[in-house]
């Protein structure tokens, strides 16, 4: 099944009242070391993208300013009832992440937690936030890849048939999401699953 911006709508509408309370705490360990790599300071800014329920907030420094972009209304009314919380100064906004809602250069950081794999389009979402990330800046992903050097199973592309109505890609590879991106791979770490969801640091470059 293709994925699709209505479709995520309607999945992730689902999702949203019990994303906390069921697979969120799976992946704690993934977001807490992509925040790790990230190594945010005080005085930075950084774009959240695919900001879901907030569950990247607990990671977040004190002193960091954070705009978080979703496309759903749903998942961002749980991020809200968060914000009390964060450490962060936050902000959050509604918007497609395919589409560049920022300022170019205007960011020292972006965060790309479980994103990449949901919206119908990876590589046009990591382009994007690669422009409204300053030259220099850096990038964290956390989130599930298909191997490289392996081709896509049947049994993959059947469970692939489940997990896409459920708001998830398990077929993709991350070196489709880099064609045509100006940045470099600083650091790549397996994580959870045996390697299946790794953490990726990432630095853009200046063309």
């Amino acid at each position: 099944m293709k994925m699709t911006n209505v479709h995520n709508l309607i999945a992730y509408r689902r999702w949203a009242p019990i994303y906390d309370v069921t697979v969120n705490h799976v992946f704690t360990p993934g977001r807490r070391r992509a925040l790790e790599m990230l190594a945010l300071q005080p005085g930075e800014t950084v774009l959240i993208v695919g900001v879901g329920t907030g569950a990247d907030f607990p990671f977040l420094p004190a002193g960091v300013t954070a705009t978080g972009i979703d496309l759903s209304p749903d998942m961002l009314a749980q991020a809200r009832l968060k914000l009390a919380a964060c450490h962060a100064t936050v902000k959050l906004i509604q918007g497609d992440a395919q589409t560049l809602l920022m300022p170019e250069d205007s960011f020292d950081a972006a965060i790309l937690n479980l994103i990449l794999t949901v919206v119908p389009d990876g590589n046009a979402c990591l382009q994007s936030a690669l422009r409204a990330v300053k030259p220099g800046g850096r990038l964290v992903i956390f989130d599930k890849f298909q191997p490289e050097k392996e081709k896509v199973t049947p049994m993959r592309r059947f469970m692939n048939f489940f997990s896409t109505r459920l708001g998830t890609d398990i077929t993709r590879r991350f070196s489709d999401m880099l064609t045509g991106c100006s940045c470099k791979v600083v650091l790549d770490e397996p994580n959870l699953l045996g390697g299946m969801y790794r953490c990726i640091l990432m630095q853009k470059i200046a063309r």
